[in-house]
């Protein structure tokens, strides 16, 4: 069976076996306006900042951290933080000046709910439920483009449902490969055939089609079965393979979930290390399918809060506040940390316990959008990020796209 026919099988039985058609139809392959391409990535679970990017040069680190010092620091930044040494890739590009770390940092959200956590990172908002639509939707609804044409046209989640950030008045697509088992070859024509007798459907079955065919079949999830890990790596490939074309997408959102360590956290090994190294390797994946493209490109890593900076009874973290994140690209002016540090000391910590936050994240996202894409500061300030007017726009974090 040739690549083009086992490709046409797998998306046939997704999109009118399993119902995926209802999503994957509304692709469609328009020409870019512009070459910029983001893709936000949202790990689920509060990642532990002070494990991924270790403090190391606070002389408070290694006492208030214990068990969960990070000791291998075969990937420094500068002279007080490194890269957790699973995250070889993040520190080559680090080197290359492409990757921007952000460290102290925190949504408006003061709590410690993973629901009401990811509904403030995902509104954009100040307090959970203030809103009822993602950021991101809403800076597609003031996208300036050389053309008119569809939302769906520019953004996709690569995720079952479409996530939080993405929903509201824009129209967006999504993909997910399928993993049914494979179903005869006649049963599939004879759909496709059924289709193509009704042009509403047949349209659509050939847009999803072709956009199955950039994206890749079931393969890489199919074989990486349940593992977060390999399905991250999986849905991280094929973001690349739609958004490298000159007439590919410009706008993705992928989920990693796993990252709610309350027991057995590991420091340099680990439950958390191995986490780390399969975001490690989903981004170098990402990268490489990018190829050309990567160079007008700027991913965003981001988690709803961070963790305690004390270990728990059960090796692990508790919800904690500030956390990190990371910008990485070719179109990111990279090569630095930006973090107004406030210390390990048990007198600086949040409420006793956590890093103590002291970077907006709303910052970071209005800085990206705005010099990446090309979203007015009156937009930013007003309908994308509403009432963020003391989260200031951080300059220089995207070179020449």
């Amino acid at each position: 069976m040739s690549t083009q026919h086992s490709t046409r099988r797998a998306f046939l039985q997704s999109a009118a076996l399993a119902g995926l058609a209802a999503c994957a139809p509304r692709m469609s392959l328009a020409a870019a306006d512009t070459r910029a391409r983001f893709i936000l990535v949202i790990l689920r679970g509060a990642l532990d900042g002070l494990a991924a990017v270790p403090a190391y040069g606070d002389g408070n680190y290694v006492r208030q951290r214990g068990a969960l010092s990070i000791a291998t620091l075969d990937h420094k930044l500068d002279g007080l933080f490194a890269l957790n040494p699973a995250l070889t890739n993040l520190h080559r590009r680090f080197l290359e000046r492409q990757l921007v770390v952000f460290h102290a940092t925190a949504s408006p959200y003061r709590e410690r709910s993973h629901f009401d956590g990811q509904d403030v990172l995902e509104q954009g908002a100040t307090a959970p439920a203030s809103v009822h639509d993602g950021w991101l939707n809403r800076m597609l609804q003031v996208l300036p483009v050389a053309q008119p044409r569809g939302t769906e046209q520019l953004a996709v989640a690569l995720s079952q449902n479409v996530p939080l950030v993405l929903r509201g008045a824009a129209r967006v697509s999504s993909w997910v490969p399928s993993m049914l088992p494979n179903v005869e070859s006649d049963t599939l024509e004879r759909i496709a055939d059924l289709y193509s007798s009704d042009p509403y459907f047949a349209v659509r079955l050939h847009t999803a089609l072709a956009t199955n065919s950039v994206a890749g079949d079931a393969s890489g999830m199919t074989s990486a079965g349940r593992d977060p890990l390999g399905q991250f790596n999986a849905i991280a490939s094929a973001a690349g393979r739609l958004l490298a074309p000159e007439d590919g997408l410009r706008i993705a959102v992928i989920e990693a979930r796993g990252w709610d360590t309350h027991a057995s956290q590991g420091a340099d090994t680990g439950q958390l290390a191995n986490r780390l190294r399969g975001l490690d390797l989903g981004l170098e994946a990402l990268r490489t399918e990018l190829g050309a493209t990567w160079n007008q490109t700027a991913v965003l890593i981001v988690t709803e809060f961070g963790r305690t900076v004390a270990v728990n009874g059960t090796s692990g973290t508790d919800h904690g506040t500030a956390t990190c994140a990371f910008l990485v690209g070719g179109a990111v002016s990279g090569g630095r940390v930006i973090a107004d540090w406030p210390g390990l000391a048990a007198s600086n910590l949040y409420q006793g316990r956590d890093l103590q936050p002291t970077l907006d994240l709303r910052s970071v996202l209005k800085g990206v959008l705005g010099a990446h894409l090309g979203i007015a500061e009156r937009d930013l300030e007003g309908s994308v990020f509403p009432d963020s007017r003391s989260a200031r726009i951080l300059d220089g974090l995207i070179g020449q796209t």
